[in-house]
């Protein structure tokens, strides 16, 4: 009698299903680190750019141009990098729980997220804080020198309010397994398939909802906790950030990011160019093709405005259209291994942990180079973001920081 061949999907044989799940997607490691090394920028954008409060800004501010062109660099790149963040950390999550049970998965998530959030709030934070005291007295109005005094003023989350939310997350997947059963992933469980429509619909109702929030949370409007120490910068993105996690569990589970379809990544870039080009001027700007920056641009903040629609609108398509360009970009051109990309890949997480204070710092020490805003950013990036990989090479040789980072 002959053995019958249990499939999946299109009639795949199920060990070949399961032993393709099991193969390490190199284009997921690569697309993190190239996403770590955008978040490195957009931070070093922050202190040429001055478009909010900072740890460390370069005076003066004499170049409107410049100013423009950060804050649009600002503004498209945080408009969909930390969601991307949240959806690879989503995809992940189940195989990570599944593998390990619910006791050991909270012990391993305490572990890498929970020491590196302590470390920066009481330790990087308040070096990378004292950079206050470097600036002109007439840009800050401190005429005094640092004591211990003001070290309760300097902790603070910083940019790790992403690894906080991420732990956050983690435990909400965790009782929500245990509410519901705790069943593990099934290869025979249907595959949900994606579709055009089931996107659109998926942008359509995270636009709505964006806009909704923002109505009561604006994007310039950041929210803190305990007296300033758990400050959230970007919480007007809560809803592309949840859901993103979200859709990033129901990827697994279907394996979407290995049967993406290519045209539909092609699509997704075609689309997030389309919206920025007929969105993102109409949002921040208030006229069409138009990307000068006015008053107009607190409409776009939130409170109900129309720009403040039309600017949810546009996040939520560019996020979702950048995310699938992506992933198929990098899939089909960067999906080997090589040591290049190990090595970006393995420093990463230590990247991001460690990195503001080595931004503000080298930003400092190239404070005397007479150059536009613009120019000076991309100097800086040049030296600061191999610096910091450098940087974390060398932290994570330190006895146990590799079971962390």
């Amino acid at each position: 009698m002959a053995q019958k061949t249990l499939t999946v999907g299109e009639g795949v044989p199920l060990r070949e299903a399961v032993a393709d799940r099991s193969r390490r997607m190199y284009f997921v490691d690569h697309l993190r680190a190239v996403l770590l090394i955008f978040v490195v920028l957009h931070h070093v954008a922050m202190v040429y750019g001055a478009s909010v409060p900072y740890y460390y800004v370069e005076p003066p501010f004499t170049d409107p141009q410049g100013f423009r062109d950060l804050l649009i660099f600002a503004l498209t790149n945080q408009a969909w990098h930390m969601g991307a963040f949240f959806l690879l950390a989503g995809y992940f999550t189940p195989r990570s729980f599944d593998r390990k049970g619910a006791v050991t998965f909270i012990k391993d998530r305490l572990i890498r997220l929970g020491i590196p959030l302590i470390v920066y709030l009481f330790v990087l934070n308040p070096i990378a804080g004292l950079a206050v005291y470097l600036m002109p007295v007439e840009l800050t109005g401190i005429t005094s020198n640092p004591t211990w005094d003001i070290y309760p003023d300097l902790i603070g989350l910083g940019p790790l309010w992403f690894v906080a939310m991420l732990l956050i997350f983690s435990f909400a997947y965790v009782g929500w397994r245990l509410l519901t059963g705790n069943r593990p992933y099934s290869e025979h469980s249907p595959s949900l398939q994606l579709t055009y429509l089931r996107v659109g619909i998926f942008v359509v109702v995270l636009a709505v909802v964006t806009f909704l929030f923002r109505m009561v949370v604006p994007l310039d409007k950041p929210v803190e906790l305990f007296i300033g120490a758990f400050s959230f910068p970007s919480i007007a993105y809560l809803p592309q950030y949840i859901s993103f996690f979200v859709l990033g569990i129901i990827a697994y589970r279907n394996d979407w990011l290995r049967n993406l379809p290519n045209a539909m990544g092609i699509v997704g870039f075609v689309v997030a160019g389309i919206a920025s080009v007929l969105l993102f001027p109409l949002a921040f700007s208030g006229e069409m093709f138009s990307l000068e920056v006015t008053d107009a641009l607190d409409n776009a903040m939130g409170n109900g405005h129309w720009q403040s629609a039309v600017g949810a609108a546009w996040d939520s398509i560019f996020a979702v259209g950048m995310f699938m360009g992506s992933v198929v970009l990098f899939r089909q051109f960067l999906n080997g291994r090589n040591w290049f990309g190990t090595f970006l890949s393995q420093q990463s997480y230590a990247v991001y942990v460690i990195h503001i204070p080595i931004v503000i710092y080298i930003a400092y020490l190239l404070r005397d180079i007479q150059l536009d805003a613009v120019p000076k950013t991309v100097l800086a990036s040049v030296v600061i973001v191999p610096v910091c990989f450098a940087v974390a090479y060398l932290v994570r040789k330190l006895p146990y920081v590799s079971r962390v980072l």
